[in-house]
């Protein structure tokens, strides 16, 4: 499993985590690419990136410099456009996570709807550019789960359009709630409600750095100097340091419903699986008065329980639900890239407990992108790439 590790000692922000990642290796011009996939005006901005220092440690700063800066957006206008847009399903899932999270936030603090939050700086070109553009560098590195350190919290106040604000800002505040913080730095801004909500909508795990294979590491810089400590975000790219299967503990929950439509139902599933549920299915079964029903199930950590289990309560029509602790068993996984015909394509490889491939096969996302590009059947680019990926087990 590729692992990364988000180093916030100095904190985070929206343009520091892409220029971490890019620093990683994610070429400019490819994320370039993929943002032009969502159809913002052309010519609202433009990326650079530059080599920095922060107290003496060199970083990548990543810049979006704005030239549209009067639109300002509601939540379902940034939702629509990154659901209609090019890009990879995982991608916009993760997207559309970060965002989704942010808007509840706002909503929150203003006491809206999640359907009425209005962005400001958050719904600027920039915003947007730093949001989409960490989930497409974390889908070019192959990342399948994000780790993150502890979170500084900051003092003083920041300018912003809703006015002069305490540090951390009452978004922010509420994005962290949950999250580890701590209050052993200086004054200033550390986490931006952007940085804020990558991690709250990203992260699996919280605290030191995980076992893992190093590979790379990459630093953003931040654009302020902290006389503290060099405002830099680290980001560390590696693979589980497990190759043999193991066991997790995991929480599973069901709910039998019998008057839901089925477009509540697949809403509802979504929703979950962007919130970070393991799995989500459905199970035909027959209920009192002889009604037909649906038994929605879905496997979560118990640290997701309370949150998703509110979620599908408040997306479906369930008056109730049941849980009960469940244990699994895990093969150890890996995400490798492949020079094929057809370009470079990640294959997923399988272990054993001792360590042994068991099987590769071709990620589908990947799969259905070249069939599109070559105008070629999908099950024709499966089958040839996984003739190639037996060939090199």
């Amino acid at each position: 499993m590729k692992i990364l590790y988000l180093d916030c000692y100095a904190g985070i922000s929206g343009d520091m985590t892409v220029g971490a990642l890019l620093d990683l290796g994610v070429p400019l011009e490819y994320l370039r690419d993929e943002l032009d996939k969502l159809g913002l005006p052309p010519g609202s901005y433009e990326l650079s990136t530059s080599r920095a220092e922060r107290q003496h440690m060199p970083a990548l700063k990543f810049d979006v410099a704005v030239h549209d800066h009067h639109t300002h957006r509601h939540h379902a206008d940034i939702d629509t456009m990154i659901a209609a847009s090019g890009l990879a399903d995982s991608v916009k899932d993760r997207a559309r996570r970060i965002f989704r999270r942010l808007a509840e936030a706002e909503a929150l603090v203003h006491g809206v709807s999640v359907a009425e939050v209005h962005f400001h700086e958050v719904g600027a070109v920039d915003s947007i550019v730093d949001i989409v553009g960490t989930a497409i560098c974390l889908e070019y590195l192959g990342v399948e789960a994000v780790h993150s350190g502890a979170l500084p919290l900051g003092s003083g106040f920041v300018e912003t359009a809703h006015g002069r604000l305490p540090v951390p800002a009452p978004a922010t505040a509420e994005l962290l709630k949950g999250l580890p913080v701590h209050g052993d730095c200086g004054p200033g801004e550390r986490v931006t409600p952007t940085g804020a909500a990558i991690v709250a909508a990203l992260a699996g795990e919280f605290g030191k750095q995980p076992d893992m294979l190093l590979e790379k590491t990459g630093c953003g810089a931040g654009g302020k100097d902290f006389p503290d400590c060099s405002n830099i975000l680290r980001a560390f790219l590696g693979s589980s340091a497990e190759k043999a299967d193991h066991t997790d503990d995991v929480i599973m929950v069901e709910a039998n419903i019998d008057d839901s439509t089925p477009e509540v139902l697949g809403y509802a599933m979504d929703r979950l699986f962007e919130e970070g549920a393991l799995d989500v299915y459905f199970t035909s079964i027959q209920m009192k008065k002889n009604r037909p029903g649906v038994m929605v199930s879905f496997l979560c950590r118990p640290e997701q329980l309370d949150r998703l289990a509110r979620l599908l309560l408040a997306e479906t029509s369930a008056i109730g639900l049941r849980y009960y602790p469940a244990g699994r068993i895990v093969l150890g996984r890996r995400i490798v890239e492949q020079q094929t015909e057809f370009g470079l394509v990640r294959f997923k490889q399988v272990y054993d407990s001792g360590g042994e491939l068991l099987r590769r096969s071709p990620e589908y996302d990947d799969c259905r992108r070249i069939a599109r590009e070559r105008n070629i059947p999908c099950q024709e680019v499966m089958a040839q790439l996984q003739h190639t990926g037996a060939s090199e087990t």
